[in-house]
């Protein structure tokens, strides 16, 4: 049952991040034509204005989708420069946001209530744990044993969180900022990649050619790195199981 809470826990941590990049589309008026919590079919969805609210079939993550004609893609990239860098970046910024509120609730309920519990001390953590985990990429990719895939993180995060729920907030702030950067390296599939992109097609339209190939790219490569850890985390349950 634990693990079936972990996943779920990974969902909403997945759905924040989308609600990022929602809430920075209204901000800078991009019009957005379906929010979804979940992937797949429909179950049930109403739509608020210019925008389809829908719940989705499957219960992990979420999408944001810009109002477009299927037929013009292109359409997206009309849109100002500055406009699409800050929709890229709403998703990592909420991504920081959410363990800033998950340790301000661990330390105001294990020390009290304090500007320093609620706000200090939960931005410095994360400020802290974030660089910690940038500084460990070069080690990690350099061992690629260290690297773990949504088998991996469900099965180890299943033991951690177990039945606690400070452990499942702190699971919760930790995967968050996991997501913090790896959607901030600058893989054109990524976050990180699209403002890359971004700031490159500002210093010359010509820049615009490369969105697509490098976005192919992007996502051959990241769902080659998924089937790769996903692969690595199957083999070490057998082996455990073995042993």
């Amino acid at each position: 049952m634990s693990y079936f809470f972990v996943a779920l826990l990974i969902g909403f941590v997945i759905m924040f991040h989308e609600f990022g990049h929602f809430i920075a589309a209204k901000g800078v008026r991009i019009p957005i034509a379906i929010f979804s919590i979940g992937f797949g079919p429909k179950i049930i969805g109403k739509k608020w204005g210019e925008t389809e609210y829908r719940l989705s079939l499957i219960p992990i993550g979420g999408y944001v989708l810009p109002e477009i004609e299927e037929e013009n893609e292109n359409e997206f990239f009309v849109l100002p420069v500055k406009k699409r860098i800050i929709m890229a970046l709403g998703g990592p910024i909420a991504s920081f946001i959410l363990p800033v509120i998950c340790f301000s609730v661990i330390y105001s309920f294990k020390y009290g209530l304090s500007f320093a519990n609620v706000l200090y001390k939960p931005i410095a953590q994360s400020i802290k744990i974030l660089y910690e985990m940038v500084i460990s990429l070069p080690y990690v990719f350099a061992h690629s044993e260290q690297l773990s895939g949504i088998v991996g993180i469900v099965t180890q995060g299943g033991n951690f969180v177990g039945t606690n729920l400070m452990n499942a907030i702190q699971f919760v702030a930790l995967i968050s900022l996991n997501l913090t950067v790896l959607n901030l390296l600058p893989i054109p599939a990524l976050d990180g990649g699209k403002v890359l992109l971004y700031l490159l097609e500002k210093i010359h339209p010509r820049f615009l050619r490369l969105h697509l190939p490098l976005a192919i790219f992007g996502w051959i490569f990241v769902i080659g790195l998924m089937l790769y850890v996903t692969a690595v985390d199957i083999g070490k349950l057998l082996l455990v199981s073995v042993v």
